[in-house]
């Protein structure tokens, strides 16, 4: 029988390798624009509001709100098969921007919009850690 194949890895790119690196390093990473005032998530070259060059990279606490989530029962796809079920959700980060990731160590019934959460740093392979999501211990 062949092996189940393999969940995908992230590829990180020129404009993504700072956020990658910040993860294996236990750090969330994102960008901040001075010509805007604003924290930019997901990745890229240019601030969105003012298309400047002035993108910093700075490291932020990572914690942040379920916006909103899905448990996937049946597996995403064919690489996720072992992962069933996955919650899948967006946390809004407390600096604003919002990003996609997946809760773990938490029950179901306990899920709920708005609930406070921190990071999760999984090391998948020796190059790649993830950033997952779990409730906020205080």
């Amino acid at each position: 029988m062949p092996d189940a194949p393999q969940p995908p890895l992230p590829q990180p790119t020129e404009h993504t390798q700072p956020f990658w690196e910040g993860l294996r390093q236990r750090k969330v990473r994102i960008q901040y624009s001075p010509s805007s005032d604003q924290w930019v998530f997901y990745p890229r070259s240019h601030a969105p509001a003012t298309l400047a060059d002035d993108l910093e990279w700075r490291d932020i606490p990572g914690t942040g709100t379920l916006y909103t989530y899905t448990i996937a029962r049946r597996p995403t796809a064919a690489e996720f098969a072992g992962q069933a079920p996955q919650i899948i959700a967006v946390v809004e980060l407390d600096e604003g921007p919002r990003l996609t990731s997946t809760l773990v160590n938490v029950d179901e019934r306990d899920i709920r919009v708005g609930m406070r959460l921190q990071p999760v740093f999984d090391d998948v392979d020796e190059h790649t850690t993830l950033l997952r999501y779990e409730p906020l211990t205080e």
